[in-house]
């Protein structure tokens, strides 16, 4: 385990902790011998950076830590995440404060210690194990390595292939996580999809050999506020007939980013025993080509009696999350949340970085927008823009699944889905990416949890309050 909640063994080398305006104070208390070696070796405590200090026996003394500018260092969930690969193996530990700069709180220590220490390895072995930090049992500590758990298995479904992770084993993942935590199971997989009244789920995802389902979990006591996560879980997105270049299908895998990322927050909200009456939903289809495969120019009637038009068959995720919002709604939940990784348009405004955000509650979008900015997980607030309703109405049908431009697609994306969220409800809606297109240290290339931190400390705060 890269982190042991364990009082720091003897011979667990100290890590100590230095920011750049620290950084005099420290090297004047270090003494003349550290200080000279610092000097030498050019450390300047850039964030990231570290350096070796040895003893005097020709062992590792202690480890000097960069922590950069940071001013938010006591929360900081990359801060130490360089580290785990980077040094030696062996054990460590956070030094006592230096020059006024207090150690890493424990609860980012632990978070930070386990994200650089994350690998995906189901297939190639780690060429190393990470360095171990030894942190003194604590509340805060135990939190870190919770929120941690959550994010590698967000991370490991991302990454793992479509040929191991189908619809069948993305509701195997939902069932075992139900399981974990005394939640209730259940799913509708192939035609029976139509009689049970999901026939947008169904028609996306029957050319594939994978029988498509819609997965639900519920946990949590029914008097308490009610809840409802829905997930995108295209397992893989080949664009149907409207086919995907090579480039653009080489990721594909990881278009069940958003029902990741829905997993990976009810497993922390179940975790930590909210008060909520949670339910989550995942539409999981491949959207493949056959014989059989939904066309360009359908007209299908949803679950919730909307006639949607087929513009283009890779726009598959909106039609399968619409069926899931419907259903969802039915129940009234005190708040909706559907987390997808709908549209590339997102990704051309914000990156791979920041998810767009939208709502139908102003307040609501602009307080999960400030937690995120707050703690490291950010999201932006884009408009829903009623001006641009008219591109997606359908001449046969009431709604399209495209707009009639490129611009504003992912606000079109999201116009489209509000047609399922009744006024009432409040509504959050996550346009992800999921994926680190490079590495930054603690977020290695790859499959990414994003926006479930933030989303967490918005439910806990609305329904502590209550």
């Amino acid at each position: 385990m890269p982190v042991q909640l364990k009082q720091p063994a003897p011979n667990a080398t100290p890590l100590r902790l230095v920011t750049r305006a620290g950084l005099d104070e420290a090297l004047r208390q270090a003494g003349a011998t550290t200080r000279r070696w610092l000097q030498a070796t050019g450390f300047r405590a850039a964030e990231h950076s570290h350096a070796l200090l040895p003893g005097a026996d020709g062992g590792l003394a202690e480890v000097w830590v960069g922590l950069g500018e940071a001013t938010g260092a006591a929360t900081d969930v990359h801060g130490l995440s360089a580290l785990p690969q980077a040094l030696p193996e062996g054990r460590y530990h956070l030094a006592d404060a230096t020059a006024g700069m207090a150690s890493l709180h424990a609860e980012a220590a632990a978070l930070s210690w386990m994200l650089g220490s994350y690998r995906f390895d189901r297939y190639k072995p780690r060429s190393r194990a990470p360095a171990t930090l030894m942190l003194p049992p604590s509340a805060a500590a135990r939190t870190g390595l919770q929120l941690a758990q959550a994010i590698c298995r967000t991370r490991d479904l991302v990454n793992t292939p479509a040929e191991s992770l189908g619809p069948a084993e993305l509701a195997d993942a939902a069932k075992a996580l139900a399981k974990e935590h005394g939640a209730r199971f259940k799913q509708v997989q192939g035609d029976a999809l139509l009689q049970a009244g999901f026939p947008a789920v169904h028609a996306v995802g029957r050319a594939s050999t994978r029988a498509p389902r819609l997965i639900e979990l519920n946990w949590g006591k029914p008097k308490h506020p009610r809840l409802t996560l829905v997930g995108k879980g295209v397992c893989f997105d080949s664009g149907g007939l409207d086919i995907k270049g090579a480039e653009g299908m080489r990721l594909m895998k990881k278009d069940m980013g958003g029902a990741a990322n829905a997993l990976g927050l009810a497993e922390l909200i179940m975790a930590r025993q909210l008060p909520v009456s949670l339910q989550v939903l995942i539409p999981a289809v491949d959207n493949a080509i056959a014989g059989n495969a939904y066309r360009p120019g359908d007209v299908f009637r949803t679950r919730a009696g909307i006639h949607i038009e087929i513009g283009n068959t890779d726009a598959e995720g909106r039609v399968i999350l619409c069926d899931a919002l419907a259903y969802g709604a039915e129940r009234r939940p005190d708040l909706m949340v559907d987390l997808a990784t709908l549209t590339g348009a997102a990704r051309v405004a914000l990156g791979p970085q920041l998810p767009a955000l939208f709502s139908n509650r102003f307040a609501l979008a602009r307080e999960l927008m400030d937690l995120g900015l707050a703690m490291g997980d950010p999201l932006w607030h884009m408009p829903l823009w009623a001006g641009y309703q008219g591109a997606i109405e359908s001449s046969i049908g009431q709604i399209v699944n495209t707009g009639a431009t490129p611009q504003g697609g992912a606000i079109n994306a999201a116009l489209f889905l509000q047609h399922f969220v009744p006024e009432a409800i409040d509504w959050l809606h996550v346009d992800l990416f999921a994926w680190n297109p490079s590495a930054r240290p603690g977020r290695p290339a790859g499959g990414e949890a994003q926006s479930i931190r933030a989303l967490l400390a918005l439910i806990g705060q609305r329904y502590a309050q209550r």
